[in-house]
This record gives structure tokens, C-alpha cells and sequence, in this order.
């Protein structure tokens, strides 16, 4: 959730749907790519990454230099547990900035404070030109944000490191706990209304519990404001992911990835999804799973090499040859991991 404590509903994490339309097409391309025989692995289960040991530059839209070392202290819990540097580009003049004026991109991860709620695209989604949404300035492309902590420049939420830390493990390719194949969370959650619910509102819209104490419903209570979203946005925000292009351990109930929904979300009390960490420290769980995919050992590094390098052979590596946007990118994201 946002974590803004004005008293609204907090509005979930979502990113726009013309992004997220972009992404599973590409994703089920990527699938049925990577079925058609041994050696693609690489393509479902490691794109996500940055190359582990690249410095990944950062740039900023808005906010002050005082507010740009925040972030930078804030992110250092996150690269000190892995092997992997993100570049702020920092000078006697400040931290790196972008423009939405650019023409080019200016850094792999864009980070503004100017739009609604807390987001990011994932891993390196955030530097491909391919998942846009021109109209809401989001996306991969110039002049478009890839990671947004709305409303920090004038007022912080309560723990606000973790929301960065969130925020900036999705761009470092982690997704939701809650959505971990592993987990509890889709048996845990209350998807349907309570039998016999008569749809409920209060003054501002939000649906509530009615007359005879009967709650809504996830899909119910998320169609209605702030969040107002269908019952297929649900299902990809919070529904299990089982795609094996995710990369994810064991659930762990401590992570920063996991959120705190509202108790009605939940079938029982104390719930086995719901978070027992602080919200703002990583893991221990995040920590390996950082090093894990950003390995500071030779053998970790030489695995991931041998398979992007594998997987280049399988597509072909030669020049010339045409290829679609989306085996373009995945070409150029395998060079750019077995690159010296």
C-alpha cells in the first residue's frame, strides 16, 4: 500500500494498464519462445536481471539534493547485500537528473516523486523503450519515469525507507511476496464477499462492512475508490504468479516485499501471509535472494554466463539477421550479461 495516512483508503501498488498489457504480451512471447527447446531457459528466468557487478545508474525528475541522499542512504542496505551498484551519479552539483524532455534515456532507472502512489517497473523492464505508456509518462522509454514515491518531496510516510527499499528491490527485478508460488496468500485471502453481503458504502465510496457485520470481499472492496480496478487487475496485482519467468525462494513473512492488507483481506487471524517483519529492514530472506541473483562468487557469476551465452547460441548471435522488438531486446539484454 501507499502508506499515506491522510484518511483515505490507501490506494495499492498498480502500475498502468497499457504497461501491463505491453508486458504480457512480450511475456507470453518470451514462453512460448523459451518451450520450443533446451538451451532458452534464460529467457523465462533471468531477463528480469541487471548483470550482476554493472553499476545501474539512477537519475532523478524532481525533489532536492537533501531528499536525493535520503534515498541513496536508504538503498545502500539493499546493494551492500549483493553484488550490484546503483550509479546516483553523484557531483558537487548534486545526484543525477532526467528531464521529460529527454530524447534519450538518461539513466536505466528513472525515479520521480511527482505521480499518485508507490511503483516501479521491474528489473529491466525500467530501461526498455518497449513498455511505455506515453500518455501517463511512464515507462522505459526518454523522458518517462520508471519508479515513483509519490508525494515525498512535501510529506514522507511512516517508514519510509522501507517504502523505497520496496520500491527499488521491484527495480532490481523482486516482485511481491504475497504473489509467491510458495506462499499461503491464495488460499489465505478472501477473494469472494461473505455469503449473503449487500454491497455497502460509506461517505467517500469505499465499501464497508454492511448492516449484519457481513464483509466484502477482496474483488468487491477493490472496485470501489480509491483503487476502482477490475476483477483482472486484482488477479495480476494480487493473485499467485506460477509463471516460471519469476525468480522467487521461500516465502518469508519478514520480507519488505511483503505488504500489510487490511484484516478483512484475510480468512484467519493471525494470518500465515501476513508480514511479521518491520516493514523497512530487508530480511535475511531479502539478502539471500539478493545474492542469489546478483552473486558475488565466480562460480554464481560463471552459471549465469554460461546460460545467457547458451541461450545466445540457440537464437543466433549474427549480425544482420531481422529480428522482432521483442527478440531484438532479448538479444541485446543477453549481450549486455555475457559482456566483458
Amino acid at each position: 500500500m501507499d502508506g499515506q495516512d491522510n484518511g483515505v483508503e490507501p490506494m495499492l501498488e498498480a502500475l498502468p494498464d497499457a504497461l501491463v498489457a505491453a508486458m504480457e504480451v512480450r511475456d507470453a512471447w518470451r514462453k512460448r519462445v523459451a518451450e520450443q527447446g533446451e538451451g532458452l531457459e534464460f529467457l523465462i528466468s533471468d531477463l528480469a536481471r541487471w548483470k550482476p557487478g554493472s553499476a545501474v545508474r539512477v537519475a532523478f525528475l524532481d525533489g532536492d539534493t537533501a531528499l536525493h541522499q535520503d534515498i541513496v542512504d536508504a538503498t545502500k542496505q539493499i546493494t551492500d547485500a549483493c553484488n550490484l551498484e546503483l550509479d546516483f551519479g553523484k557531483t558537487a552539483a548534486g545526484f543525477r537528473r532526467w528531464k521529460t524532455t529527454d530524447t534519450e534515456r538518461v539513466a536505466e532507472i528513472q525515479v520521480s516523486f511527482d505521480k499518485g502512489g508507490f511503483w516501479s517497473l521491474v528489473g529491466t523492464d525500467s530501461n526498455d523503450p518497449d513498455i511505455s505508456d506515453p500518455a501517463n509518462g511512464i515507462g522505459g522509454g526518454p523522458g518517462q519515469r520508471s519508479l515513483n514515491l509519490g508525494g515525498f518531496v512535501t510529506q514522507r510516510p511512516a517508514r519510509w525507507e522501507g517504502t523505497a527499499r520496496h520500491e527499488f528491490m521491484h527495480a532490481l527485478a523482486f516482485h511481491h511476496a504475497h504473489q509467491n508460488m510458495r506462499g499461503p496468500c491464495e488460499d489465505e485471502f478472501r477473494w469472494e464477499d461473505d455469503p449473503g453481503y449487500v454491497p455497502t458504502k460509506d461517505a467517500r465510496g469505499t465499501f464497508i462492512p454492511d448492516s449484519a457485520g457481513r464483509n466484502p470481499g477482496i474483488y468487491t472492496y477493490l472496485a470501489g475508490p480509491p483503487n476502482r480496478w477490475s476483477r483482472g487487475k486484482v488477479d495480476h496485482n494480487l493473485r499467485t504468479v506460477e509463471s516460471p519467468d519469476v525468480i522467487a525462494g521461500p516465502f518469508d513473512t519478514d520480507s519488505v516485499m511483503l505488504y500489510q492488507f487490511q484484516a478483512f483481506f484475510y480468512k484467519s487471524a493471525p494470518s500465515p501471509c501476513g508480514p511479521t517483519g518491520d516493514g523497512e529492514n530487508l530480511s535475511d530472506g531479502d539478502k539471500r535472494g539478493l545474492q542469489l541473483i546478483y552473486p558475488h562468487t565466480e562460480e554464481g557469476m560463471a552459471d549465469i554466463l554460461t546460460r545467457a551465452g547458451a541461450a545466445l547460441d540457440k537464437m543466433g548471435n549474427e549480425a544482420g539477421i531481422e529480428r522482432s522488438p521483442y527478440e531484438a531486446r532479448v538479444v541485446e539484454l543477453l549481450n549486455g550479461m555475457v559482456a566483458v
